[in-house]
């Protein structure tokens, strides 16, 4: 029973930072200012592994932001080819685990910033807005799921 309390917890508040997300976004002039696919990714580590390494606060901001940077390095100073699209992945992998920022749906931000043609200010927006978003929703619901769990101290 747990499991499955846990579980559909977890979807609902996927759920609803997405739907944040995507609310957002539906107001910003241009669109996709705060939502990217890697996003959905992130929420399921988030919302449904919270103490994974993987999900932190540091590893989902910085590892998005990272390899973000990555992406949008590579696409204004090396191009895009099939060459460029492995290394850049590679060298957000790599970049990662040496900062100990390791997010896994981040791998993918090099590979969608190059392959649809981002520029500077997709770092902002919606890598760093975004996974702020994220990341604050997370600790929110994460800490009102366990309260109920919580003993009360004598």
């Amino acid at each position: 029973m747990k499991k499955t309390v846990f579980a559909f917890t977890a979807g609902v508040a996927a759920t609803l930072a997405i739907g944040v997300l995507t609310y957002l976004d539906s107001f910003s002039v241009h669109s996709g200012l705060w939502l990217m696919a890697p996003f959905g990714a992130s929420v399921v580590l988030v919302f449904g592994v919270p103490t994974s390494p993987l999900a932190q606060a540091k590893n989902v901001i910085l590892g998005h932001f990272i390899t973000a940077l990555i992406g949008v390095v590579f696409i204004n100073y090396i191009g895009v080819t099939p060459w460029s699209l492995a290394l850049a992945t590679g060298v957000g992998v790599s970049t990662m685990l040496l900062t100990n920022t390791t997010h896994p749906p981040a791998g993918a931000n090099p590979l969608l910033i190059m392959l649809s043609g981002q520029s500077w200010s997709f770092l902002f927006t919606p890598v760093l807005l975004g996974s702020c978003v994220i990341v604050l929703l997370g600790l929110l619901f994460n800490k009102w799921r366990a309260s109920p769990f919580e003993t009360a101290k004598p």
